[in-house]
């Protein structure tokens, strides 16, 4: 039965990836998500069914359109498999529950956010007010704090810790991050609540300081140019999601 639960979530995911490619496409040129039908960004035609399927149709079709033979984005393939294996692996680890159905739409949204920044270098308004009500809302469900008020009291005291955390780092560096990294950090703060979210936050850090000084040294970014953080507080975010309250708890324990 354990099987076969890890076996749905994975097709659920992969199924969501797909429409996660279609959210990254459409939402940054302001266009529709309800209509017209998936097409082929090249040629215009509508796909087919056998064009549809997550993860397979890339693979069977070559990442070509079977119409014009235009190259499909290799990301079209691995947000698939990126979502389907996250979503397995949430439902192992936090099995079956409330607050496994609110991680999954936290992981679709962060998803979401890593792969536009990553491609346009925009963190969208459109997904982030909504979503930060939304975080709050869900709190008292989904935070596992003593109470509806602990819950309430850590997701808004997560969502002041990141944004306030971004606006001081905005301030200092003079624009050095953009404003949608600390529109982002507050999300990020009002879902993994305090004190998690600074796992998330030194994640990211730590993890954006080794991607620049790597391309750095491999001689493929130039001094002044910048590189998306959104991608990595994504990261940092999922990582707090799943193993934040651990990785707390061992550190406290350092003391």
């Amino acid at each position: 039965m354990f099987t076969g639960w890890v076996i749905f979530f994975f097709v659920l995911g992969a199924v969501l990836g797909s429409f996660i490619n279609m959210l990254s496409d459409r939402l940054p040129a302001n266009k529709s998500i309800v209509s017209p039908g998936s097409v082929c960004d090249a040629c215009g035609k509508r796909l087919g069914a056998a064009e549809l399927i997550p993860v397979f149709s890339y693979i069977f079709l070559k990442g070509r359109c079977r119409s014009c033979g235009a190259k499909i984005p290799a990301r079209a393939l691995w947000v698939e498999i990126a979502t389907a294996s996250l979503f397995a692996l949430f439902y192992m680890i936090i099995g079956p529950s409330a607050e496994l159905a609110i991680s999954l739409v936290y992981l679709c949204v962060f998803i979401t956010l890593f792969v536009i920044d990553l491609e346009k270098g925009l963190i969208l308004n459109v997904i982030i007010y909504p979503c930060m009500l939304l975080a709050l809302a869900l709190s008292p469900l989904y935070l596992q704090s003593d109470g509806i008020l602990a819950n309430l009291s850590s997701s808004f005291f997560g969502g002041l810790s990141g944004f306030g955390l971004f606006l001081l780092i905005y301030i200092a560096s003079r624009g050095g991050i953009g404003e949608g990294d600390i529109k982002m950090a507050g999300f990020i703060g009002l879902v993994c609540g305090f004190p998690n979210i600074f796992v998330a936050i030194f994640t990211g850090i730590v993890l954006g300081g080794l991607a620049a000084a790597a391309l750095m040294l491999s001689g493929k970014r130039r001094k002044g140019q910048t590189i998306p953080f959104g991608p990595f507080l994504a990261v940092g975010a999922v990582t707090a999601m799943l193993f934040g309250s651990q990785i707390m708890d061992w550190y406290l324990g350092l003391a």
